[in-house]
């Protein structure tokens, strides 16, 4: 079965409110590379590592829960929440509620920004969390989510056995 047609070997990437103005929005903040940008760079990397990577990206919470919920069965999600990492309960909940490792990334050193910032709600529910390491955050993000499945898989089987 090849990666496109088996959910096992798909990995979401999933940006939240106002990362589809990556490029233009706050260039000293997050850079002046654009979304699909970002989105190109995975996808190729995903394809380096034989998986498949969805894009996709909404400023409504209530959306990214559903995608979330979609991913069930698949490799895992490299998520990058925006603001509502630090109030977004219903996707802190979609996070818990799947199997699949879910990696949250932050372009920006929210630690080095403004003190609201510094607590997320979805960071404890995640498999792993990259930040302040700019665009470069969400290659990192998606191997760890891959190592996160391999482990994953491996204790499964483990059990099974």
């Amino acid at each position: 079965m090849s990666a496109v047609s088996d959910p096992s070997r798909t990995v979401l990437l999933l940006n939240g409110p106002n990362l589809n103005l990556l490029g233009t929005r706050d260039p000293g903040q997050y850079g002046t590379t654009t979304l699909a940008e970002v989105e190109r760079r995975v996808v190729s990397l995903g394809e380096e590592l034989g998986v498949r990577v969805v894009c996709a990206q909404s400023n409504s919470e209530g959306v990214m829960v559903d995608r979330i919920h979609a991913a069930r069965g698949w490799a895992g999600v490299v998520l990058n929440p925006g603001a509502y990492a630090h109030y977004g309960i219903a996707l802190r909940d979609a996070i818990d509620a799947v199997e699949a490792p879910v990696v949250e990334v932050h372009i920006s050193n929210v630690y080095a920004r403004e003190e609201f910032r510094h607590t997320s709600v979805t960071a404890p529910v995640a498999a792993g969390y990259v930040a302040g390491c700019g665009v470069f955050g969400y290659e990192l993000a998606l191997r760890a989510v891959l190592r996160r499945d391999a482990e994953r898989r491996e204790a499964d089987g483990a059990q099974a056995g």
